[in-house]
């Protein structure tokens, strides 16, 4: 990899401003949130997870095992070259016992070889690819969240069921992408529906109009976006643009949170169909939890951020029935114990360190449905999380066999 002097040097500040380490730090467990921080993912998670990672060390007390709970973060900026340089550092002089988040698939991959070379957990959950705890899986690697397949079950499955048998995809032209067309491809195909064709678009990309024109060509019943961020925000405001909803077609958002929605507002959203494993309005536990996230960032937290405070707060739990922060020990209770708190209740984490639960299905409601700030949704169903998931045994995780 080459980066330019502004980068470079940017990036050496950051090794320079935590490299310090003094014996506590050692001993004590330090975090890490890697994520895309100013890019095309920069609302999706970005600086929204860091708050909340935040708020699950102090909502745990700040200490584990009699020290201090430290947390560094960085901006991976969508390149898993400079991901895996981050990780490195972090793993091999700045003692990091755990890196989290992990937007981007491709990045989340190469995060995860290096982890399991030196032996660290890490928790994957802005990423998507089902990979992560199928064929790519590892003994000290975890997914929070969501993942391609579970997506696929939810909006493929239900607009499949609901007459939407014809589908083309506008496909982000990497990992994630790949596994999100395929993942739902398998699913509208297993319905009974056809996959007529797909054209894919570099990420981050600001004209869709030739992919959209494709789309529009193809007569498909529902178009997939199998992209995120920016990438689905624009998307849709483009397709408007080309009247192509109006023209009868449907859009899925096959991985759309909040953040898009706010993004677009609800005259641009309003019925998209999308699947997410966390809304901040749905019960008790989620307000609360979002009305404190909200007077600290002034927005309501996203899938993503969600499950990066349930991870961080999963893994410290780990460490102190472990006992130690040793990585074999503290895998094996993170599979062990039960996933409950503002994210997840009765979650389990599998033997290829997918962590299971339920998933929604909601549709976008019109600007006249809404009564309140960020009252963007109305769930149509349940997606239990056996569902959505497939087995340990059945994932193509090489680590159950």
């Amino acid at each position: 990899m080459k980066l330019g002097l502004t980068s470079a040097a940017a990036l050496c500040g950051l090794f320079l401003a935590t490299s310090t380490l003094t014996p506590a730090a050692a001993q004590g467990v330090k975090i890490g949130i890697l994520n895309d921080q100013s890019g095309v993912y920069a609302d999706y998670g970005g600086k929204g997870s860091i708050e909340a990672a935040r708020m699950a060390i102090e909502d745990f007390g700040g200490e584990v095992l009699g020290h201090k709970i430290e947390m560094v973060t960085a901006d991976h900026q969508n390149k898993p070259d400079l991901a895996v340089t981050i990780a490195r550092r972090w793993y091999d002089v700045e003692n990091v016992d755990m890196i989290t988040e992990l937007t981007t698939s491709s990045v989340a991959l190469a995060v995860q070889e290096l982890s399991a070379q030196a032996k660290k957990i890490d928790i994957v959950v802005g990423a998507a690819t089902s990979r992560i705890t199928g064929d790519a899986c590892v003994a000290y690697g975890f997914h929070w969240s969501f993942d391609t397949r579970a997506l696929g079950v939810g909006t493929g499955g239900a607009l499949t069921e609901n007459g939407g048998d014809t589908w083309f995809f506008l496909t982000a032209d990497y990992a994630f992408g790949y596994s999100l067309e395929k993942d739902t491809g398998d699913i509208v195909k297993s319905k009974g529906g056809k996959v007529l064709g797909a054209v894919r678009h570099p990420l981050n990309s600001s004209d869709f109009s030739s992919f959209l024109l494709q789309a529009q060509a193809s007569k498909a019943k529902v178009i997939g976006l199998a992209n995120a961020g920016l990438d689905t925000t624009n998307a849709v405001k483009q397709a408007a643009e080309f009247g192509i909803v109006s023209g009868g077609q449907k859009l899925a958002g096959l991985l759309m949170t909040l953040a898009e929605v706010h993004g677009l507002g609800l005259q641009a959203a309003q019925g998209l169909v999308l699947t997410e494993s966390f809304y901040w309005d749905r019960d008790d536990k989620s307000r609360a939890f979002a009305e404190r996230y909200f007077k600290r960032t002034q927005r309501m937290p996203s899938m993503i951020q969600a499950g990066t405070y349930s991870s961080t707060l999963s893994y410290l739990k780990a460490v102190k029935a472990a006992g130690t922060k040793d990585s074999e020990a503290v895998a094996k209770k993170l599979k062990e114990l039960p996933v409950d708190d503002a994210f997840a209740q009765g979650g389990k984490v599998q033997a290829n360190g997918r962590m299971v639960k339920d998933l929604y299905l909601f549709e976008v409601k019109k600007p006249s449905e809404s009564k309140k700030p960020w009252d963007y949704y109305k769930q149509l169903a349940v997606v239990p999380g056996d569902k959505a998931y497939p087995t340990a045994k059945d994932s193509g995780c090489p680590l159950t066999k």
